[in-house]
């Protein structure tokens, strides 16, 4: 493969282990960073979701209690939800999968092939 991930993830997330077997499936070096332990700064954070495109609002867990207590029904700027995802990691939505200059959120994992890696026969979840 081109080069090794870094994969961002929370160990026991069933997405994250799906996408931890498919890139070991493929031969990809994995740098695995469990961001519950090893906390993400808020520009650590605006970089990654900037690398895969993605806005804070599109990446951030609605079924969590800190999103209901700290999010839901506010009218919060992109920066206040990054800083507020970095405080509250559960707020983030995982994995989030980086090969060189390119991320990517993989969920679902089909995400993961603009990385130039496919999952082929993986069951999507509704």
């Amino acid at each position: 493969m081109r080069d090794k991930v870094t994969l961002y993830e929370k160990p026991t997330c069933t997405t994250c282990r799906s996408v931890k077997r498919i890139l070991t499936e493929h031969g990809v070096e994995i740098n695995s960073v469990n961001y519950f332990e090893q906390p993400l700064t808020a520009q650590e954070l605006k970089r990654l979701l900037q690398a895969a495109g993605v806005r804070p609002a599109d990446a951030v867990r609605k079924n969590e209690s800190a999103y209901r207590e700290f999010v839901a029904g506010k009218e919060l700027s992109e920066d206040e939800l990054i800083n507020l995802m970095a405080a509250h990691p559960e707020l983030i939505q995982r994995p989030i999968v980086v090969r060189g200059d390119q991320a990517v959120l993989a969920r679902p994992v089909e995400r993961l092939a603009p990385l130039g890696i496919h999952a082929p026969d993986v069951q999507k979840k509704s």
